[in-house]
């Protein structure tokens, strides 16, 4: 019986379900300028699953990367959930969202 599917099927879940909170997180409390921590996040493991010998290992490292990469997109699409009200903004940020708000309500009135 082939359990290597099973496997990394079940990491690359793993990592997502890490990802995601953290991404919420990250946006919480030090805003959407920390997307660069999941891009060397995801580079190292890139790196790591070109030089690690087992397939394995290797392929849940590569998904691993990979879920880094997208949360980097799902970090800016984070900031506008916020902005929309969909999750809490750290009160301490409030004026940069607000500032935010009036940008985009500014762009929509033009348009």
């Amino acid at each position: 019986m082939n359990l290597s599917g099973i496997i990394v099927g079940a990491a690359v879940f793993l990592s997502i379900g890490i990802c995601h909170p953290a991404v919420i997180k990250m946006e919480y409390h030090w805003g959407k300028q920390s997307w660069w921590v999941f891009l060397v996040v995801g580079l190292i493991c890139s790196g790591a699953s070109l030089i690690v010998q087992n397939q394995i290992v290797s392929t849940i490292l590569g998904g691993f990367a990979f879920s880094c990469f997208w949360a980097i997109h799902e970090m800016f699409l984070q900031e506008k959930r916020v902005l929309k009200g969909w999750f809490p903004e750290k009160p301490e940020r409030h004026a940069y969202y607000e500032k935010k708000r009036i940008l985009r309500s500014d762009k929509t009135q033009v348009s």
